[in-house]
C-alpha cells in the first residue's frame, strides 16, 4: 500500500511532469518512437499484405515470416544493433520495434484481402476496373476491419514494448522505471508502469475509434448490389460508384 501511495505522490508532483526529462518530455519521446515504428511497419506490411492477398499467392510465406518474426525478441534485436553501426539510441529502438510491428499488420492485411468475397471482385471487374482499381476500390474497403485490427494490435504492442528503449539510451517512459529500480524507488517504478499501461489502453481506444470511422458500411459501397439465388450470393446489378 505504501508503494501505491508513493506512486500517487510521484504522479501528483507537478515538478515530475514539467521538469526537463520529466513525464511530459519522456511521454513525447515514447510517442515519437512508437509512432515512427508503427508507420515504418505500415509502409512495409500493408502494401505487401494487400498484394499477396489480392493475388492469392504467398500465403505460406506470409505465415512463416510472421511466425519467425514473432519469435525474435525485441531486446535481442536491440543487443544485436549495439554491435553494428546503428548502435544504441532511439534509431535502434525504432528499427527493432518496426520489425516487431510488421507480423500482425502483414498477417491481418493478407487475411483481410484474401477473405474478400470473390463475387465482389468479379462484379468490380465486370464494371471494367483494372487490378489496381479492384484492389483499392473494392477489396480495400472490405478488408479494412482486419487491416485495422492488425494495426491496433501492433500499435498497442509497440507502445508497451517501447519501454525497453530506456535500456539502450532510447528515452521514453521506461526511463522512469529503470531510474526507479536504480534508486530503489519502487513508487516511481509503479508510477512509470502505470503510465505505460494507461497509454497502451488509450492507444487501443483511439485506434478502435479510428477503425470504426474508416470501416465502410454497406451503403458506402454502392458499386455492387447483391441478390440471393439458390446457389448463394451473386451480383445482380452493377452500378458505377459516384
Amino acid at each position: 500500500m505504501n508503494r501505491l501511495q508513493d506512486a500517487l505522490l510521484y504522479l501528483n508532483d507537478p515538478l515530475n511532469w514539467t521538469r526537463t526529462n520529466g513525464i511530459l518530455d519522456l511521454l513525447g519521446e515514447h510517442l515519437r518512437i512508437s509512432a515512427l515504428a508503427v508507420l515504418a511497419a505500415l509502409v512495409v506490411a500493408v502494401p505487401a499484405g494487400a498484394v499477396l492477398g489480392h493475388t492469392g499467392r504467398g500465403g505460406g510465406f506470409t505465415v512463416a515470416l510472421s511466425n519467425v518474426s514473432r519469435a525474435v525478441p525485441t531486446l535481442a534485436l536491440l543487443t544485436l544493433f549495439a554491435v553494428t553501426p546503428i548502435g544504441f539510441g532511439p534509431q535502434a529502438t525504432t528499427i527493432a520495434l518496426a520489425v516487431f510491428a510488421v507480423p500482425p499488420i502483414l498477417t491481418n492485411t493478407f487475411v483481410g484481402f484474401r477473405g474478400v468475397d470473390r463475387d465482389v471482385v468479379e462484379a468490380a471487374r465486370a464494371m471494367g476496373m483494372d487490378g489496381r482499381q479492384v484492389l483499392l476500390r473494392a477489396e480495400l474497403p472490405l478488408a479494412m476491419p482486419l487491416v485495422m485490427t492488425g494495426v491496433r494490435t501492433a500499435a498497442v504492442q509497440v507502445v508497451a514494448t517501447t519501454t525497453l528503449a530506456a535500456l539502450v539510451a532510447g528515452g521514453g517512459l521506461g526511463r522512469i522505471i529503470t531510474l526507479g529500480f536504480r534508486q530503489q524507488d519502487y513508487g516511481a517504478v509503479l508510477a512509470g508502469a502505470s503510465l505505460v499501461a494507461v497509454l497502451a489502453v488509450l492507444t487501443e481506444v483511439v485506434l478502435a475509434a479510428v477503425s470504426w470511422a474508416v470501416t465502410p458500411g454497406a451503403k458506402q459501397l454502392p458499386f455492387l448490389h447483391v441478390r440471393r439465388s439458390g446457389t448463394g450470393q451473386v451480383p445482380a446489378a452493377v452500378e458505377p460508384a459516384l
